[in-house]
């Protein structure tokens, strides 16, 4: 899945540094947002996204909502000027996932109620040796809007993430292709089974007992 993962992103990345245009959107692999905002509130949302190869990136969440959701669009503006990527070339310049933020527009609520958090989730269709990776908006989760009194203890979050054990044996949820160290976060059920980068569902809060000497945990939740 890892492999199949990397081959995958190196393929859009391409895509992307061939473009012609000087506007290119880009999937959401991972996003966490508060659990409960108040009504009318802005909120800010974690996003990590594929990073693409040109010169003068400016990045855009493209933040929007409605009667039901909040949906990112993101993509970068960049000169159009063509230059080759890593992958093509084997030089030193490296594209990775960018670990940014959009800042959700403030919600209406008369009494408590959900909206989804939806954003372009990658989309990869494997079909002999060609993949390719549209921009398909799905839903990473839902946020509880109240009217007041909302509690900004707990994150929920979503995407494409792997399940590794680090070199203490402490069982992390890690965004994938992002690889600073503390980008890793520790999973409240340390007997669950790890694997390769796959979608999860879950929510980050505090631990009442530290979990791999930490409080600040991520706990998985089916389905």
């Amino acid at each position: 899945m890892r492999l199949s993962a990397f081959v995958t992103s190196c393929l859009f990345l391409l895509a992307a540094c061939e473009s012609s245009g000087k506007v290119t959107p880009v999937t959401v692999q991972w996003m966490d947002w508060p659990a409960e905002v108040n009504a009318g509130q802005p909120f800010r949302t974690r996003l990590v996204v594929w990073g693409i190869c040109a010169i003068n990136l400016q990045f855009r969440p493209g933040a929007s909502a409605n009667q039901s959701a909040v949906t990112f669009a993101p993509y970068f503006t960049f000169e159009d000027d063509h230059i080759l990527c890593a992958a093509a070339t084997g030089n030193a310049f490296v594209v990775t996932a960018l670990d940014t933020a959009g800042i959700a527009p403030g919600l209406l609520a008369g009494s408590p109620r959900t909206y989804e958090m939806r954003a372009p989730m990658p989309d990869f269709t494997y079909h002999f040796d060609v993949v390719a990776a549209r921009l398909l908006v799905s839903a990473y989760g839902t946020v509880m809007v109240r009217p007041s009194g909302a509690d900004p203890s707990r994150r929920n979050a979503g995407g494409y993430a792997s399940l590794d054990r680090d070199s203490q044996n402490c069982l992390r949820v890690r965004p994938l292709g992002v690889y600073a160290p503390n980008a890793a976060i520790a999973l409240d059920d340390q007997a669950a089974a790890g694997g390769a980068a796959a979608l999860v569902r879950g929510y980050i809060y505090d631990a009442a007992t530290p979990i791999c000497g930490e409080t600040r945990v991520f706990h998985v939740t089916p389905g």
